[in-house]
Formats: C-alpha cells, sequence, structure tokens
C-alpha cells in the first residue's frame, strides 16, 4: 500500500475521533402535568360543522440549554416548522424554533380558520381561510413566547416557544428528551412547561460528557 496514501487517511480518522470528544449530551426526563380534560369548543360564529368535544394534545416540555456560545455554534438547518389546525385545535399546541425561524399554519380541517397572536414577542393575522387555501409564512424574529390563537374558534390554542440558543429539543409524550452534539463548558438546561413552570438545572459540560438529568414537578 502507498504510505502516501495511508497517512493522510489515518489523520482524518484520528480528527474525526477528536470532533466527537469535544461534544457533550444530556438525556432525562421531565416530570409533566397530567392531560387537561376534554372541553366543548366554542365557536365565534356559525359553521358547517357541530361543534364537538375536543381532546387536547398530550402534555410536553421544551428543554433548551442556554449560554454562551462560540461562534462554531449548530446552525439553523432552514427548516419550516409547522402547526397545524387538525380538529378544531392547533397541532402539535407546542412548538420550538430558532429566532429567526419561520413557521406555517395549515389548516386541515372542513371550516374556516383565522389565526393570529396579539404577543410581544410576535403580532400577525393571518386573516381566514380554508382547507385548500394556503396562508402566509410567519417567521418569529425577536425571542420569547408568542401565543397562538383562533379568531373564530376561541377556546384554540397554541404556543411558539421562540429561542436564542440553537440546542433544544421538545419533549415525547414520557416527558423524555435527549440533546446531543452540546458544546463543551458551563451553562444553564431549562425545561419550559409554560410561562409560569420553567425548571432549570446548572449544568458543566465537559469532553465526552453523557448526562442524565431529570426534571421533578415542583
Amino acid at each position: 500500500m502507498n504510505a502516501k496514501w495511508l497517512i493522510p487517511h489515518c489523520l482524518a480518522g484520528l480528527t474525526v475521533g477528536a470532533v466527537a470528544k469535544d461534544e457533550g449530551s444530556i438525556e432525562g426526563t421531565v416530570q409533566l402535568p397530567p392531560p387537561a380534560v376534554e372541553r366543548a369548543l366554542n365557536q365565534r360564529y356559525g359553521a358547517n360543522i357541530e361543534a364537538p368535544l375536543t381532546p387536547s394534545n398530550p402534555p410536553a416540555a421544551v428543554v433548551y440549554l442556554e449560554g454562551n456560545f462560540t461562534a462554531n455554534a449548530k446552525t439553523t438547518s432552514g427548516a419550516v416548522a409547522q402547526m397545524s389546525q387538525k380538529n378544531m385545535l392547533f397541532a402539535p399546541d407546542l412548538i420550538a424554533v430558532r429566532t429567526g425561524g419561520a413557521v406555517e399554519f395549515p389548516n386541515l380541517d372542513d371550516t374556516y380558520h383565522n389565526v393570529f397572536s396579539y404577543s410581544k414577542a410576535k403580532r400577525f393575522d393571518l386573516g381566514r381561510y380554508r382547507k385548500n387555501e394556503k396562508p402566509g409564512t410567519v417567521v418569529f424574529d425577536k425571542p420569547g413566547v408568542v401565543t397562538v390563537h383562533c379568531e373564530i374558534h376561541d377556546r384554540m390554542r397554541g404556543t411558539v416557544l421562540v429561542l436564542e440558543t440553537p440546542y433544544f429539543q421538545k419533549t415525547d409524550s414520557t416527558g423524555h428528551y435527549r440533546l446531543d452534539h452540546l458544546p463543551l463548558g458551563h451553562f444553564t438546561l431549562k425545561a419550559w412547561i409554560n410561562e409560569a413552570n420553567v425548571r432549570e438545572h446548572t449544568v458543566e459540560l465537559k469532553s465526552g460528557a453523557r448526562l442524565q438529568l431529570d426534571f421533578p414537578a415542583k
């Protein structure tokens, strides 16, 4: 085998291993609140469908890492998130995006919806639109909590959590989360359940660290 070919390829393999060691990961479980009870749908205007009892989305949380990150921090993928209107609910009713991220609000119901928000972090009103109509994409350019409503069905409510950090994940329905490829250093790990319920841990991520951190109920 040609020695000139062998040496650079061996060095490349060592470099990949070194990069992997200069990262950390955190995994754990957030103790979530119990599911909300079913509620009667209140329609502001008459519609061509009956107003059913609407089951809520299962509880979930967003876990994210806060701190001062280097210029080499993970970048946003550029993918557009979605919060649909389905069965008279926002589905999902909680999403997280990085500052500058975009969200679409497709209507999957056989009736009109009108998605809007008056939150300080983002004010918008998409107007009324039907199932086969595509409203504009909303760009969330400021960090904060954006509460989303339907002007026609006033019991519908969703939340867009706009974060400055690139390191975040929504839990599954059991509260489990896992964050990989994290930078090294001292940070704050937070679990956002709602505006009145945000839990946190101070963490130190060292080379190759694999931390287990749970968030019990307050």
